[in-house]
């Protein structure tokens, strides 16, 4: 057989589109045809897999390869399948039946995969909550989706517990990680510790018909103010997630006049250092999918410490790592401190977040061996819709990167009319990981999707290639005297600065004006840049009236969700005179 990637010797770089062509041809395994989905011809990956429960099977084809670490516990990938379908069978056996919601309030465990697996294999639709979240907060999403059954550890159990009376839907609790309580079943009893999953009766899964356009996946959505949505994602949308990295290292190595990386069973065991959590899309469908897919190990971290990371990474041999920009930025200047360049290291991927153009000198800096990746996407869009990494990056650093080819993009006005290259507008997407809308939400489902596209709210440009750039939240831009500011563009320029590692612009009230930038940021570790020194270093690079007009230090890194998004509300006191201005 032919191989489609080979190429001779001298093969030149390839151009992008020529690449994407080369990559997404008939009998390629990126190769792409058109399909029908509710309605919408849908450009979609020929061999993806059509279902999460087929991702599932091929996790089993990785056998005894170690598939999650977490301290001390390691489990098999043939363990974590033996562990999933014995949940899956419990859950069946307390009248879970498909279409149902299963609930998953952990931390990132190793029970969170055989949890969230086991409700899909059920049937069930998989409903991760934010562990972050307050008791009210997960009772709401709770009473929201009318989850039928729970998993939780001990510490979300408690901040539930409390409001099981306003939850009826709620008929069965799988209790880990803590001592049984009344009304509650113990998970270890099902499955024991990670350690043993591979000894555990080696069962056939529930006899339940699933289909790529079946429900899967309630999300909720990371949102900074109001309450979060749920949405609901179908079992093709998150499956497709696991071609995106692959086709994006293909690709990669095509622009540098490379063959493509072939999978070797024989090669050493891929490594992913863990930070994102995985009730979040990209922790989930992004890293944990992809690592099923792959058959690379997940190294899980209890808690986020820079120097405990650099540690973890060289001991696992992690070729992976990062999570959100932030994490990126402080693993960076970690190991510049410590001067550890973890050679290991292949690649540093963040997203959920705008990350500055000038991360990537940093991550250069730091690890002369890896190779900086970042994308954009959404919970709406199943994680990864936009993905660049390596040369491509570098050259376009201010870039979200060009959408994966089975989906599309466009930039409309406020009127919905299209606007050409390089224009900036509301940023449309379309594509097979679109989910298919918002639960028991008609009017927000309605006010997003259309035709298959979703109006992400996002303010960005896309140039003749199809690289987009993220230019701000529609919602926060800023209006000076008539005057538009994209908060992104002069967030971008702070980061810019040697000692700022976070940072954000938010409005500061004018009585004439409407409204003035002002900034807040975080300093690095014993960095003395001054508010004065910031603001000098901005008003060289932008124009005058960008330039925040306050700046402001923050004690610590910035508050953020799980998404890694900065929340805004906390800090708009700063600048509204309702707050003391926390800083140092």
């Amino acid at each position: 057989m032919t191989d489609p990637f080979a190429l001779p010797p001298d093969w030149p770089a390839l151009p992008f589109r020529e690449a994407e062509e080369k990559l997404t041809a008939p009998g390629s395994p990126f190769a792409i045809e058109t399909r029908l989905i509710r309605g919408v011809p849908i450009r979609v990956w020929t061999h993806a897999p059509p279902t999460l429960r087929d991702v599932f099977l091929r996790a089993r084809t990785h056998g005894q390869k170690t598939f999650v670490v977490y301290g001390a516990e390691r489990a098999s990938f043939e363990g974590f399948h033996r562990a999933a379908i014995a949940v899956a069978h419990a859950l069946a056996e307390a009248g879970i039946v498909k279409g149902d919601r299963v609930a998953i309030a952990l931390r990132n465990l190793p029970e969170w995969p055989v949890c969230y697996y086991g409700a899909l294999i059920a049937g069930a639709i998989a409903t991760p909550l934010n562990a972050w979240w307050t008791g009210p907060e997960l009772a709401y999403a709770l009473a929201h989706s009318g989850a039928r059954a729970l998993v939780a550890d001990g510490d979300r159990f408690f901040r539930i517990h409390p409001h099981r009376d306003t939850l009826p839907a709620l008929e069965s609790v799988f209790l880990t990680r803590a001592a049984p309580e009344p009304g509650t079943r113990a998970l270890g009893d099902l499955i024991g510790p990670p350690g043993t999953w591979a000894d555990l009766p080696d069962r056939a899964m529930p006899d339940v018909p699933l289909g790529p356009e079946d429900d899967a996946t309630l999300f909720y959505t990371s949102g900074t103010t109001g309450r979060p949505k749920g949405a609901l994602g179908t079992h093709r949308a998150a499956a497709t997630t696991v071609m995106a990295y692959p086709y994006s290292a293909a690709r990669s190595a095509l622009r540098r006049g490379a063959a493509p990386p072939r999978p070797d069973p024989a090669a050493p065991q891929r490594a992913a250092l863990l930070v994102i959590p995985l009730f979040h899309v990209t922790g989930c469908h992004g890293t944990m999918g992809g690592a099923l897919y792959g058959g690379h190990r997940l190294v899980m971290m209890h808690r986020w410490d820079p120097a405990a990371a650099l540690d973890l990474i060289e001991a696992e041999g992690c070729t992976g790592a990062g999570g959100v920009p932030t994490i990126a930025w402080q693993l960076a200047e970690a190991a510049r401190a410590a001067g550890r360049a973890l050679p290991s290291l292949e690649t540093v991927t963040y997203g959920g977040a705008p990350a500055a153009g000038d991360l990537v000198r940093a991550l250069r800096e730091a690890f002369p061996h890896a190779a900086p990746a970042t994308g954009w996407g959404m919970t709406e869009t199943s994680a990864t819709f936009t993905h660049h990494q390596a040369e491509d990056y570098i050259a376009h650093p201010d870039s979200c990167g060009p959408p994966l080819p089975v989906c599309e993009t466009r930039i409309r006005d406020p009127l919905g009319r299209d606007l050409p290259p390089g224009a900036v507008g509301e940023l449309c997407v379309r594509g097979p990981n679109i989910v298919r809308g918002y639960w028991d939400d008609p009017q927000a489902t309605a006010e997003v999707f259309s035709d298959g596209w979703l109006r992400t709210g996002d303010l960005a440009r896309v140039d003749g290639e199809g690289f987009v750039t993220v230019v701000d939240r529609i919602k926060d831009m800023l209006i000076r005297g008539g005057e538009n500011i994209h908060c992104i563009e002069v967030e971008n320029v702070l980061y810019a600065h040697p000692d700022v590692i976070d940072a954000v612009v938010l409005p500061v009230p004018h009585p004439t004006l409407g409204e003035e930038p002002g900034a807040v940021v975080a300093l690095a570790e014993g960095a003395r840049a001054t508010p004065d020194e910031i603001r000098a270093f901005a008003a060289a690079r932008l124009a005058a009236f960008k330039v925040p007009v306050r700046v402001v230090v923050w004690d610590g890194l910035l508050p953020r969700n799980p998404a890694g998004k900065i929340l805004r509300a906390p800090l708009r006191s700063v600048f509204s005179g309702d707050g003391e201005t926390p800083s140092r």
